[in-house]
């Protein structure tokens, strides 16, 4: 299968942007991103099979080079988080919520589109205040769908730091959404 390098920026540009903003907060970063991918599958055009299509070779790449973004951002944290703290009263020991601290029924039943894309963007915004492990965390968990040994290991932390990690992304979405959404309905 032949490629064509020359449409790539027309064709994938748009969407290989779309999908590393969605999971990256900073706008340079994901321009960076997506030029490393163009500049990466130009490199490695000639190793093409055509086992998949053009555009999920430029995605696939693409998603490498958001794990080697975050990989990157957790050598560069200057404090790693210990491995246990307070987050753990907010779970028993089965890692469910305890009765007192498990989240209200925010009785939101199938939403209109005008409201799912508000919920989004809300969550998008909820998302961006993250600490950047958190982030970088929980975008590899919920949306790369990669586990966590595979996070442990791409970032360079220990299984109780990722859960650390993990809880308190978790603690902080929770709360946003509730104060920033839920309770405007």
């Amino acid at each position: 299968m032949s490629l064509s390098p020359d449409n790539w920026v027309k064709q994938y540009g748009d969407l290989l942007y779309a999908y590393t903003r969605a999971r990256v907060d900073d706008t340079a970063a994901a321009e960076d991103i997506v030029q490393e991918t163009f500049l990466s599958a130009w490199k490695a055009r000639d190793g093409f099979k055509g086992e998949a299509s053009e555009k999920s070779w430029l995605f696939t790449i693409c998603k490498h080079k958001i794990i080697d973004y975050y990989r990157k951002q957790s050598r560069e944290a200057t404090s790693p988080l210990p491995d246990h703290d307070h987050t753990d009263v907010f779970f028993d020991n089965k890692e469910h919520w305890t009765r007192k601290d498990q989240p209200v029924n925010w009785g939101i039943e199938e939403a209109a589109p005008i409201n799912q894309k508000e919920f989004y963007a809300v969550l998008e915004a909820c998302k961006n205040k993250l600490q950047q492990m958190q982030q970088a965390v929980f975008v590899m968990k919920y949306l790369e769908e990669l586990d966590a040994a595979t996070i442990c290991k791409e970032l360079g932390i220990t299984p109780s730091n990722y859960w650390v990690l993990i809880h308190r992304a978790k603690l902080q979405l929770r709360a946003c959404l509730e104060k920033n959404w839920i309770n405007l309905k």
